[in-house]
């Protein structure tokens, strides 16, 4: 895995220790910052579901502001934090956060003040993925935006709670579903 452009461009990431994880491909990454390139500068962004923390370090390479990386696995989020380490990133401009998603969104609401301009959630292929993104408008800032990384053959709703998709690219198996707060 490499960083497609920005300040950490051509830098490579250390990858996950097994073939439990499955990280965002760097094609499909490009395809993804390509489509967010006019309003990354600056934001905040959520990795919900970071694996390696490729699209979030993605991110912090082309100029947003913070990242927050959440995985489950304390494995995955010492990953995350030794690939930070390797391109030296600066401690203020992230949290790497261990837990399962939907806890971290029902202890994140907008009463926390803070709110994310862009949310990327890749969860395992298998997981229900309506409880999180029921809740995950709670967390955006006004205009934000939930990116939603999902298998073909996975079917999900035109609206959650909050938000509504707008766009949607398949490259191979994979899925990027846009949604906007509405």
């Amino acid at each position: 895995m490499r960083i497609i452009a920005g300040k950490f461009r051509g830098r490579r990431l250390k990858g996950p220790p097994n073939e439990q994880t499955r990280p965002t491909s760097d094609r499909l990454r490009e395809t993804l910052f390509n489509v967010l390139a006019p309003r990354i500068e600056g934001a905040r962004f959520l990795d919900l579901c970071a694996g390696t923390g490729a699209v979030g370090i993605e991110a912090l390479s082309r100029a947003v502001a913070h990242v927050t990386f959440v995985d489950q696995s304390r494995k995955m989020c010492g990953l995350i934090e030794t690939n930070l380490a390797l391109l030296s990133v600066s401690q203020d401009e992230y949290d790497v956060v261990a837990a399962e998603a939907f806890d971290y969104l029902k202890r994140r609401t907008r009463k926390s003040g803070q709110y994310f301009d862009i949310a990327f959630f890749d969860p395992p292929y298998a997981t229900d993925y309506d409880d999180a993104l029921n809740f995950i408008g709670e967390i955006l800032g006004e205009d934000g935006i939930v990116i939603v990384e999902h298998h073909k053959k996975k079917v999900l709703a035109d609206q959650f709670s909050g938000l509504t998709r707008y766009r949607e690219l398949k490259q191979g198996d994979s899925v990027l579903s846009f949604y906007r707060s509405s």
